[in-house]
């Protein structure tokens, strides 16, 4: 079930953002993640690949980081390509590397997470993909 964030912190999340740390993200082209990291790089945003299964390769011409630590720059958004138990562990590194945003895929709900990620000041998105929400609220 999708959270309850609003569309307007949606939108703005979307709007606001540039650089996007997708955790989780495969080299297989017919996977999710490779597919929302695709988009949103057509729209043009920075979309940094983390894998630790991957680390060190290049993924639609990005470097692949091990863990959200290793990346050199800030990121503004964490878009989480794992499974609910794993999501906090995401939560805890993006918290310390300084994202704002934490957006956890479909199907992607930890709530114990959620709540240090909100207690942190980010802002947490559960249970959306940010191709849908983009289509849903007509951006550019």
């Amino acid at each position: 079930m999708a959270d309850a964030t609003p569309d307007d912190i949606i939108r703005a999340t979307l709007r606001g953002a540039r650089r996007i740390a997708v955790v989780g993200a495969s080299p297989k082209a017919h996977r999710a993640s490779h597919e929302v990291m695709r988009f949103l790089q057509g729209k043009g945003y920075r979309c940094i690949p983390v894998n630790p299964g991957h680390a060190g390769e290049t993924l639609l011409g990005e470097t692949v980081y091990p863990d959200l630590a290793s990346i050199p720059e800030p990121v503004d958004f964490v878009d989480v390509f794992r499974n609910s138990a794993a999501a906090g562990a995401v939560v805890d590194e993006a918290i310390a590397a300084g994202a704002r945003v934490v957006w956890m895929q479909l199907g992607v709900v930890n709530e114990e997470a959620a709540e240090r990620g909100r207690r942190a000041g980010l802002t947490v998105i559960m249970d959306r993909c940010p191709v849908i929400e983009w289509g849903r609220l007509g951006l550019g």
